[in-house]
């Protein structure tokens, strides 16, 4: 099966001394799979996501292929457009925006980088209400300024929701668990089911075999000092949950 996104060889150095984090990764997601990351703190998950994204100050070599397509050298924006969409363990607050502008800004920046019409005001408001109401998000969260005093639950219900809008061809989920309670991890995993297609992949980081209860990946890899170093079924995440990392840290 060809390979929507393909890493071959991924090195990442952060910082001004270039410490080294990714250690030649290899990892292959084809359309319609949902693939899982975990390990330990420090092995370099959220540095890959922003490695895939393009984050600035990151200093990256080896291949990082997109439906076929080098993006290693693509602004991000670019390869938002091109169907990128990255869930951040710590959303971030903007102040003075509403959370209604900042969606219809993004979804018409995306349409206009890929020549489409962009979409009137009337049309975006019933698109973006029919996917808050699955959600639970009401119309006061999307009028208030986006995930400014939020709780952490809200905040990744509003994440999933610029993944619902966006339509997204790729998905990276850092750690879109984290802070949930019970109810909002339930919430979430069904606008991240509700995005599953063959035409989508996923990658979500985790640290926990909870998220995966609910989300049902296609295939679990272990990542410990800045490799992929097992790999396996849903299986080998309920072997992590009971057992831990500790001898994959020992073989890395």
């Amino acid at each position: 099966m060809t390979a929507m996104l393909e890493i071959s060889d991924l090195h990442v150095a952060v910082g001004d001394d270039d410490k080294p984090i990714l250690k030649g990764l290899d990892l292959s997601i084809p359309a319609g799979e949902v693939h899982a990351i975990m390990g330990p703190n420090g092995s370099g998950k959220s540095t890959l996501s922003y490695a895939l994204t393009g984050r600035e100050g990151y200093a990256v070599s080896g291949g990082i292929k997109f439906d076929g397509t080098d993006i290693s050298d693509m602004a991000p924006e670019d390869r938002a457009a091109k169907g990128l969409f990255l869930s951040f363990q710590y959303p971030v607050e903007i102040p003075g925006v509403p959370t209604l502008t900042f969606l219809k800004e993004a979804l018409n920046a995306q349409r206009r980088t890929r020549g489409e019409d962009e979409m009137s005001a009337p049309d975006f408001i019933k698109y973006v209400r029919e996917r808050a109401a699955k959600l639970n998000v009401s119309t006061d969260m999307l009028k208030r300024p986006v995930n400014v005093g939020f709780s952490g639950g809200e905040k990744k219900r509003i994440e999933i929701l610029q993944a619902l809008v966006l339509e997204p061809r790729f998905l990276i989920l850092d750690e879109t668990d984290s802070g949930l309670d019970i109810d909002a991890l339930k919430v979430v995993s069904e606008g991240v089911n509700a995005l599953r297609s063959p035409e989508r992949g996923m990658l979500v980081i985790t640290h926990y075999q909870r998220l995966l209860d609910h989300i049902a990946p296609d295939r679990v890899h272990v990542m410990a000092d800045g490799r992929i170093v097992a790999s396996g079924g849903p299986e080998l995440a309920r072997e992590l949950e009971a057992d831990g990392y500790d001898k994959y840290v020992r073989a890395a």
